[in-house]
């Protein structure tokens, strides 16, 4: 349309910033806006992108590179060998049975042989950028189905290493020129033998093992010393592209790549200081790739190819839910957590495009061929959040976990009506800490495994979202006292805090927080009663190292519950000042002496009295 890069990315900013809005608006997942996005600005609607896209999507791969680097971060090494069971096991059978019934259904289709393998590996991988953005936009990630999905995809991450190394093998004919690949690129292993090829993809991951701790560590340490905020940004994508390279320059994943590095360095001391830096830029380049993902489904292959496409699209979804169905059964999952592992697995992923590329460019696959399969997986993809919301909306309620069960109250119950939502670790500790001083609560969570377990022990438990009102109701809110809003997501715990207080104000809420920030939020929505999840264990253990070094534990005490009553005042009096600017700074730094120098006078005071 134009040629400023500029321009492009001013249309690609003010779409993202729009088509998102609108779909957390009506209540969608923030992928399907994305992806609405690069429908209406790519090259088959405006045309605001048109030639570009192929490099823009490019670009916004490193999105996909960064996120599974950071999932490497949160993953040590020792539960990481905890996992093998379900990484191997559910990750290696939703992967086999795939594309054993992918290939018979490509053959079908009068594909030769080498072909339909190629095509049903690729349809055996799933998008782990949107199944990771969504679960974690719903706060599923410590639940079963999610716990599931990321095991799947990891080993399906892991697995696309053999897929790749596969490809030059059924090679008939020459490679491709990298001008004619679709986005391929030339690797290091290219003719050579296939032992050494081994050796080399071998070398590189022990490289990599090598420089994280040798050469990786030694640089962070020495670019932390210089205290220049913005080298620690730069070494983080040094890291991440520097490893993404190596890996690409062999012919593996760059994805799987920045995953290894991230495992190798979750160890280190800059794990949290590597997540916050890169955390910000991850989510703006995911936002890209999906929009990237939108702008590529080309309407003319689909207009010239619209039954085989049809067909295609049709039978790979059914195939792959199917499959991940009875993957859940064989581990046991209950129907809700089993259908929310179908609906949200049930795409064709991103690595599907490196891996079809590749084969293109090792002339394994025809033009038309490539074609036809981008736009399968791009719609795949597409249709992923549509299917889950539906599904979410319309199935889970019928044919889910009931959202309540009836059962007598134990004679010892209180009067008083004490609703807790959410049970996980946090609020499993509350729960059974009221019920043995015989105060009974009202649970709910999203959790259906945990819902059965918990009815099963004799609790009343409610499943579903909490953020909807009718579910509240249902388990007796507005007989309520006390509602104890225990949930590890920060925007439910605001949504459900918001409601209540706006349509049920006698009921007194009591709301977790995981930070500072979270607390200002729910100081603004005008929540009394807050808990900081990290403030009472910080300051126990502050406490005992000043008991370890000689001070009475008494006095300990005293100060504490004046560090917090000075805390809470603090937080009050900075919850409407706009956070990050030079006043709001400046002022934290005075609320932050004037809060040193009152403890200080009361421990005085206090050492005096005694």
């Amino acid at each position: 349309m134009t040629g400023s890069l500029l321009f492009v990315a001013i249309i690609l900013l003010a779409g993202a910033i729009i088509c998102v809005s609108i779909a957390k608006r009506l209540g969608l997942s923030s992928v399907l806006g994305y992806l609405i996005a690069g429908v209406v600005i790519g090259p088959y609607m405006l045309g605001v992108i048109g030639e570009e896209g192929q490099d823009i999507m490019h670009i916004s791969e490193f999105g996909v590179v960064i996120m599974l680097f950071l999932i490497g971060l949160e993953i040590e090494p020792k539960n990481f060998w905890e996992m093998r069971k379900t990484i191997l096991g559910m990750g290696g059978i939703q992967v086999s049975l795939t594309m054993l019934l992918s290939y018979y259904l490509f053959t079908s289709f009068d594909y030769e042989s080498k072909v339909a393998l190629v095509l049903s590996m690729a349809v055996a991988l799933s998008s782990t950028a949107i199944v990771l953005q969504t679960i974690k936009e719903k706060g599923l990630m410590h639940t079963t189905s999610g716990a599931s999905a990321f095991s799947i995809l990891l080993f399906q991450d892991i697995i696309v290493i053999f897929m790749i190394g596969s490809i030059p093998l059924m090679a008939s004919s020459s490679p491709k020129m990298p001008a004619d690949n679709h986005g391929g690129h030339v690797n290091l292993l290219d003719g050579l033998p296939m032992e050494l090829q081994t050796l080399a993809i071998i070398a590189s991951v022990v490289f990599i093992i090598i420089a994280g701790r040798y050469l990786i560590v030694p640089m962070l340490r020495k670019v932390v010393k210089s205290g220049v905020r913005e080298l620690l940004i730069a070494a983080a994508f040094l890291i991440v592209f520097g490893i993404s390279f190596v890996m690409e320059y062999v012919g593996l994943s760059p994805a799987l790549g920045a995953f290894l590095g991230g495992v190798v360095l979750s160890n280190s001391e800059f794990k949290h200081e590597l997540e916050s830096t890169l955390e910000p830029f991850k989510n703006l380049m995911l936002g890209l790739f999906f929009i990237a993902v939108g702008a590529s489904i080309n309407f003319i292959v689909i207009q010239n190819n619209p039954f085989t496409i049809g067909g295609i699209l049709v039978a790979v979804i059914f195939i792959k839910a199917i499959v991940l169905f009875i993957v859940g059964l064989v581990f046991k999952l209950k129907i809700d957590q089993n259908l929310l592992l179908t609906f949200n697995l049930s795409q064709v992923g991103e690595f599907a495009f490196v891996l079809l590329s590749f084969a293109f460019q090792s002339s394994i696959l025809e033009q038309e061929q490539l074609d036809i399969m981008l736009v399968v997986t791009a719609l795949t993809m597409g249709i992923t959040p549509i299917a889950s919301m539906i599904n979410e909306r319309l199935i889970l309620p019928r044919i889910g976990t009931k959202e309540s069960v009836k059962r007598p109250m134990d004679e010892h119950t209180k009067s008083e009506k004490i609703i807790l939502v959410g049970f996980g670790q946090f609020g499993s500790t509350v729960g059974r800490f009221l019920k043995s001083h015989d105060i009974e609560t009202t649970i709910l969570d999203h959790d259906s495994n945990r819902v059965d377990y918990l009815r099963k022990l004799g609790f009343e438990v409610y499943y579903g979202d909490a953020t909807r009102m009718g579910l509240l109701e249902s388990a007796g809110i507005a007989e309520a006292k006390i509602l104890i809003c225990a949930v590890d997501n920060p925007d439910a715990a605001h949504q459900i805090s918001k409601q209540v207080k706006k349509k049920y104000p006698h009921v007194e809420l009591m709301v977790r927080a995981r930070n500072r920030y979270d607390a200002y939020e729910l100081v603004n929505l005008g929540i009394e009663n807050i808990y900081r999840e990290t403030l009472d264990t910080s300051l126990t253990l502050a406490c005992d190292v000043l008991t370890k070094v000689g001070f009475e534990k008494e006095t300990l005490k005293n100060q504490v519950a004046k560090f917090i009553k000075y805390d809470e005042e603090s937080i009050r009096r900075l919850a409407a000042e706009p956070k990050g600017d030079d006043d709001y700074i400046f002022k934290k730094r005075e609320e932050y002496k004037q809060q040193v120098e009152s403890l200080k006078e009361d421990f005085k005071r206090d050492k005096k009295q005694n």
